[in-house]
């Protein structure tokens, strides 16, 4: 995994939705693979399936703004997301 690039961080996560909320440094799209890093080992990759900005889908993000995403496990605040 040599070519990762950091894409943003977590801000928050809502344990009932299952849904994080990442602050982008980059462009995100769907489609696109992300891996979280939590720094206590428990990281994961998932595809970023579905994105949404105050409860709008969308298929792009761009620097700056924070989208929601469904991630399949929990995820701590401040964990770094990095494209893969």
């Amino acid at each position: 995994m040599a070519d990762k690039k950091q894409i943003g961080k977590i801000s928050h996560f809502f344990d009932k939705a299952s849904v994080a909320v990442l602050d982008l440094e980059g462009t995100l799209k769907v489609g696109d693979k992300i891996l979280i890093e939590m720094g206590d080992g428990s990281n994961f990759e998932m595809d970023v399936d579905s994105m949404q900005i105050e409860h709008e889908q969308i298929k792009v993000a761009k620097k700056g703004q924070s989208v929601g995403l469904k991630t399949p496990e929990p995820v701590k605040g401040h964990a770094k997301v990095y494209k893969v």
